[in-house]
């Protein structure tokens, strides 16, 4: 539990121990041992407002479940009323946050406040009030991550459903502490979604614009993703990269002045910091940003962490993202990242970079797309394709069933998924709302604005992998408490999956090369993303151990830890130091921990690619995604045969390495069908 933080009163042990004798009298020594650990997961969440010990006592008596046959009866009408419960709830929250998340015009005051209204925030609360939850507490264990390691290899599906039912009540936190939570991480999304700037108004020290008229980026993935877009344009594309660099340093440092997010009335020169405007005239004296990139962040975190007495088995929040929602232990986690950061590939790779672009690295470079099977065509040639293709919504949401069947599914499969996706305009670059309830339909968000472009498109390809897996996790699964893959990564590992085959998708064929040529995209973007979850995972251990930071001290942190895991993992391949731009992933600010899902879905990607290469496509990703939720190690010894590791990943890239080592040609792009 977490210093300051008191935890709700509970059931003394003499209490406990009396209870347990008489459920043992009645029942037999042989329960004994489920009959302690229920009363016990009973008492540890009963508080005051419950009842008092005469009620806890009672409650325990007449509520414990002996025979079997009683307890799957329980087992299936809580799976068929949490399911209802669940997917209704979810889908009052989709409307309530359709205007913030949706391209549908400016956001009004009331839909400001509705984005804040959670009922869900409430249902556990109300089902621990009616009893409901003790109900399952006191029948069902809630296992440790432990137990599930050594013990889930032999469980059978139902086994593992119950697990998972009972650990939804393994935390009590009651709809408040929820409700603050949701308040923050509204804000900081609102604060991140638009954060937008006028690229034609970034200028050089002598006032020349880089970049087209009306270019309007959102930070930090259109400016990345800009930023990769130059390696297509050769020599002429350093300048806009260096700028952007300089963008996301002065973002990261609260350097930015903010008047200039989003505004065409002034020209900003990110070298010196001087804003002009944008008609001309003397340099204006606007005030940086108030560090309001890191209170967001320390609102998130005080929202949270309030939940901490609640979780008896999980008392951080850093321990619930990894012990309790990945289901992976940090260290482990940790050392996958170690085992990427420091192989001798990595290095071999930088070298074969450096020689392709004819200079020495540069910090920007970490986002080198030239191994993309895409790297060598211009974003303009992508872009006419796309919008020939996909002209509107509705054009898109057509194509599903097409797009579905080449990337390898059956034609009626290809039917059935795309009847239950439905595609929507996003405000932001795009995101996959699951359903809960079979009966519902998952959403694919898409950035629209404007007409679908190249980079609308491969988001797209990503969000649809996402969709995919969520809709055969949810509506082919056996039990409902099993639904979804064992973490986001899982699910990332899937949205990769689809997304490597976008420009297959529009018209280019496939090759041996060009499947060389994107292993060793991966594996620079996995060394990328490990760091940036390394900084992402230390920035959380720095607030927990610094509680009542300042944002101007979060900010300082932050810079230092982007600065040491550059220099420890980054400067042996690149030549510079203290490179602080790793730290501008927005994940940072708006979704809490969210980022090593990055990284571990790109290993699990590489393993779950090799298996998908050996079957057919789409009946293998309906098997994969129809394991459920079970641990990361036992779904993926189901899958693949073997534990989550790095070695996949680096053997392919090895195998490109080798080929350019001996002169083979690795192709730039793709080949038109």
């Amino acid at each position: 539990m977490s210093a300051g933080l008191k935890t709700p009163a509970s059931i003394p042990n003499a209490e406990i121990d009396a209870a347990v004798a008489t459920l043992v009298a009645r029942h037999g020594a042989a329960d004994g041992g489920a009959i302690r650990r229920g009363v016990a997961q009973v008492a540890e969440r009963w508080w005051n407002e419950d009842g008092d010990r005469a009620a806890f006592a009672s409650f325990c008596e007449e509520h414990y479940v002996h025979e079997e046959r009683e307890r799957v009866a329980m087992f299936a009408r809580l799976g068929e009323a949490l399911e209802q419960v669940d997917g209704h709830l979810l889908e009052v929250r989709r409307e309530l946050m359709r205007p913030i998340e949706l391209d549908t015009g400016p956001i009004g005051r009331a839909d400001e406040l509705l984005s804040n209204l959670d009922l869900a925030a409430h249902i556990n609360e109300d089902l621990f009030r009616t009893k409901v939850a003790f109900l399952v507490l006191l029948n069902f264990p809630v296992h440790t991550l432990a137990e599930r390691l050594a013990l889930g290899q032999a469980w059978d599906r139902q086994t593992w459903a119950r697990s998972r039912m009972a650990e939804r009540f393994a935390e009590r936190v009651p709809a408040s502490v929820h409700q603050a939570a949701t308040r923050a991480s509204n804000a900081a999304e609102r604060y991140i979604y638009g954060y937008f700037l006028q690229m034609d108004r970034v200028v050089t020290p002598e006032g020349t614009s880089l970049f087209p008229e009306g270019l309007r980026l959102i930070s930090h993935w259109g400016l990345r993703d800009q930023l990769k877009s130059c390696y297509a344009d050769g020599a002429g594309g350093l300048p806009r990269q260096r700028m952007i660099q300089r963008v996301m340093e002065r973002i990261i440092r609260q350097e930015i002045p903010e008047a200039v997010r989003d505004n065409r009335d002034l020209v900003w020169y990110p070298e010196t910091n001087e804003t002009r405007p944008a008609g001309g005239g003397a340099p204006l004296a606007v005030p940086r940003e108030p560090d309001t990139r890191y209170a967001r962040l320390l609102d998130v975190f005080h929202a949270v962490r309030a939940a901490d007495p609640y979780s008896p088995t999980a008392p951080t929040y850093i321990h619930r993202r990894f012990e309790s929602e990945r289901q992976m232990p940090e260290p482990g986690i940790e050392a996958l990242f170690e085992s990427i950061l420091t192989c001798p590939e990595v290095a071999t790779l930088a070298r074969r970079i450096e020689e392709r672009l004819g200079r020495p690295l540069e910090p920007f470079d970490i986002w080198y797309s030239g191994f993309s099977s895409r790297g060598s065509r211009t974003e303009g040639e992508l872009d006419e394709i796309v919008r020939a293709k996909y002209p509107t919504k509705d054009a898109f949401q057509a194509s599903l069933p097409e797009i579905l069947a080449r990337l390898g599914f059956a034609e009626e499969r290809a039917r059935w998924l795309s009847d239950r996706i439905v595609v929507d305009g996003s405000r932001g670059a795009g995101h996959a709302m699951p359903a809960y309830r079979r009966e519902d339909k998952v959403h694919l968000r898409a950035h629209l604005t404007g007409g679908m472009g190249y980079k609308g498109f491969n988001i797209a390809m990503h969000e649809l992998g996402h969709c995919v897996e969520q809709v055969f996790s949810l509506s082919a699964m056996d039990h409902w408490f099993l639904s979804g893959v064992p973490n986001v990564a899982f699910t990332e590992a899937m949205a990769f999956t689809f997304q490597s085959r976008d420009l297959e998708l529009l018209g280019f064929s496939p090759d041996e090369e060009a499947r060389r040529h994107e292993a060793l995209h991966t594996l620079w973007t996995t060394y990328e993303t490990a760091g940036v979850s390394l900084i992402d995972m230390r920035v959380w251990h720095w607030m927990y151990a610094h509680p009542g930071a300042t944002p101007a001290r979060l900010r300082e942190a932050t810079l230092s830890i982007a600065r040491e895991v550059w220099n420890r993992y980054f400067t042996p391949v690149f030549a510079a130091t203290d490179v602080e731009i790793l730290a501008i992933y927005s994940h940072l600010i708006a979704a809490a921990l969210y980022l090593p899902d990055y990284a571990i879905g790109h290993i699990v990607a590489s393993q779950v690619a090799m298996r998908l290469r050996e079957g057919i496509f789409g009946a293998e990703v309906e098997r994969l995604t129809r394991l459920g939720c079970l641990t990361p190690d036992s779904w993926m010894r189901a899958a693949v045969g073997g534990p989550i590791s790095v070695e996949p990943l680096l053997q392919e890239a090895r195998v490109s390495l080798t080929a350019l080592q001996a002169g083979t040609s690795l192709v730039r792009g793709a080949t038109p069908t």
